[in-house]
């Protein structure tokens, strides 16, 4: 059990941690790196949100969007397998434009329904890492050239991909908002 919690015994093994407790720790390492990159984005235009700052195709919109799409698929592969995410072997050239356009804010979209959508999102994912039976269960990963074939990942092994998306990409953010106005997530 975690101290932090405040349900650990002085005397209790630090190895003692709970199911319960590491999907809380999963969950709230999740939830800062969210609120990271949620936050590079605040007091925005949907215009500014748009903006690229850097030579990348990156704009925050898109940042937000992408990492929306990247948490969703990932919970969906937890829960349907492979399936859910396709064959990136067999992408198509409109698979790509749809790729491409998850890093773009597109006309009609706008700051605050790609924050909405996000949202629900974390909101689906925290209830669906909650329900989870087991953290170990583990699926096949879908092929894809950058995945080892017959590999597999367990459900815990997928939330540390999400956390670790969401961190980079709220880096990726907090540089693109310094160069568009100079406000900084931290520092």
């Amino acid at each position: 059990m975690s101290e932090k919690n405040g349900n650990a015994a002085a005397s209790e093994p630090a190895d003692a941690l709970t199911a319960a407790d590491e999907r809380a720790d999963l969950l709230e390492a999740l939830a800062t790196q969210r609120h990271f990159l949620r936050f590079t984005t605040r007091g925005l235009t949907d215009e500014q949100a748009g903006l690229r700052t850097t030579t990348s195709e990156l704009c925050l919109g898109g940042l937000v969007k992408h990492v929306t799409a990247i948490e969703r698929t990932w919970v969906d592969f937890i829960l349907d397998g492979p399936s859910a995410m396709g064959d990136f072997t067999a992408m198509t050239e409109a698979d790509r434009a749809r790729r491409a356009d998850e890093f773009r804010l597109l006309p009609g979209e706008t700051l605050a329904g790609v924050l909405a959508d996000y949202a629900e999102t974390a909101r689906r994912t925290d209830e669906t890492v909650a329900a989870l039976p087991d953290l170990d269960a583990a699926r096949p990963l879908p092929r894809a050239p950058w995945f080892e074939p017959g590999a597999r990942w367990s459900a815990r092994r997928v939330l540390v991909h999400i956390i670790a998306e969401t961190a980079q990409h709220a880096g990726h953010a907090d540089i693109i908002r310094e160069s568009l106005d100079g406000a900084k997530s931290m520092g």
